[in-house]
């Protein structure tokens, strides 16, 4: 269970957790990243808060999501949805 920080959001903290595993290999480019239903039972959040880190990493060009199928993780060069 992660420690959370009191100065930053739930959410700006999760994203940062996700990139390091995205950073660590532990999701490679183009894999799934955990589900908003994923997210709210790891992390013990709620729905909004989920939809809000996903959202996040979508914004940085991190992620992109295939409608229907989920979220997964965008290569170094691929533009940020916007």
């Amino acid at each position: 269970m992660i420690e959370w920080r009191q100065n930053s959001p739930k959410w700006v903290q999760i994203a940062e957790v996700l990139k390091q595993r995205i950073a660590d290999g532990t999701y490679p480019v183009d894999s799934a990243l955990p589900s908003q239903h994923q997210l709210v039972a790891e992390f013990g959040i709620a729905n909004g808060t989920a939809r809000k880190v996903l959202t996040r990493l979508k914004e940085q060009g991190v992620a992109y999501t295939v409608p229907g199928l989920g979220t997964f993780v965008a290569a170094a060069d691929r533009p940020a949805e916007g």
